[in-house]
Formats: C-alpha cells, sequence, structure tokens
C-alpha cells in the first residue's frame, strides 16, 4: 500500500506513518496499530486505527514470527482503513488454499462512452499499469491500444 501511494504522498507534500502499541497481554496479546496522514500540522493529521490479536496458541510458527504476522496485518489494516481500501479483493480472502474456484466474469471495458473509460484514462495517465485494468476489464484492441498509447 505505501508503495503504491508514494507518488501520490510526494506529490501531495504528505507523509504517512504507522505507530504500535500493545493494548492488552491478557488473555492473549493484541496489538493498535495507528496509521496517520499528515503535511506536517498534528491538528490536521488524520488517523485510522485497526486492532490484531496475537494467537499464542497457533501452531507452525515461532513467537517471533506470531508477532511479526500480528504486526504486518495490523498496519495493513490500518492503511486500508487510513485510505478506504476495500480488502475483499485481498489475496487472503481470495486465496482458495488450493481448492478449485469458478471462474470469475469480468467487466468488458470496449466503448470510450464506458465511464470506466475515463477511469481507466486517468489511472494510466497517474501511473496506473494497463495490467491491472486487464485484471478487471476485458478490454477491447482499440481501447488496450489507446491505454498503451498515454
Amino acid at each position: 500500500i505505501l508503495e503504491a501511494t508514494k507518488p501520490y504522498l510526494l506529490e501531495l507534500g504528505v507523509t504517512v506513518t504507522i505507530n504500535e502499541k500493545l493494548i492488552a497481554s491478557d488473555p492473549f496479546p493484541i496489538l493498535e496499530s495507528t496509521a496517520t496522514i499528515s503535511d506536517g500540522d498534528a491538528d490536521l493529521a488524520i488517523h485510522a486505527k485497526a486492532i490484531v490479536g496475537i494467537d499464542l496458541q497457533q501452531k507452525g510458527m515461532q513467537m517471533p514470527q506470531k508477532f511479526g504476522s500480528a504486526s504486518s496485518y495490523g498496519k495493513k489494516y490500518a492503511l486500508g482503513n487510513l485510505f478506504l481500501i476495500d480488502d475483499t479483493a485481498d489475496s487472503d480472502a481470495t486465496n482458495s488454499h488450493g481448492k478449485a474456484s469458478a471462474a470469475k466474469n469480468k467487466e468488458t471495458l470496449t466503448s470510450k462512452k464506458d465511464p470506466a473509460y475515463n477511469k481507466a484514462i486517468d489511472y494510466v495517465k497517474a501511473g496506473g499499469k494497463i495490467e491491472a485494468i486487464k485484471a478487471k476489464y476485458s478490454l477491447s484492441k482499440e481501447i488496450e491500444a489507446e491505454l498503451k498509447t498515454l
């Protein structure tokens, strides 16, 4: 998330920080992750939090891995909350764990009159990848060629 937002943060002159705090330890540790976006004025900073429990009984992980995993999740969800990112397409949410799944139907983007066309143009102009658009939409050859010229 931070890598994807870095160019925009630089352009806007803002920074994002993430702080963590252990807020409970009984019956199990709970981490609170706070993501903050700020232009340096603390009064105008925007904060978003995520709370993550650490499963000390989880098999197959050493203690540092348990805390590291929980920390990563907390940061990810705090940033998702800060930037209003819907995590339904998250690899954890879509992981089939080896089970076959039905293919998803993509939306088609074949007309310049489609509102998604303008979104795609803006996305590519802002540095977005055409492959990301193709993951969501079936593009006509004409639309794909047009996007490649940007």
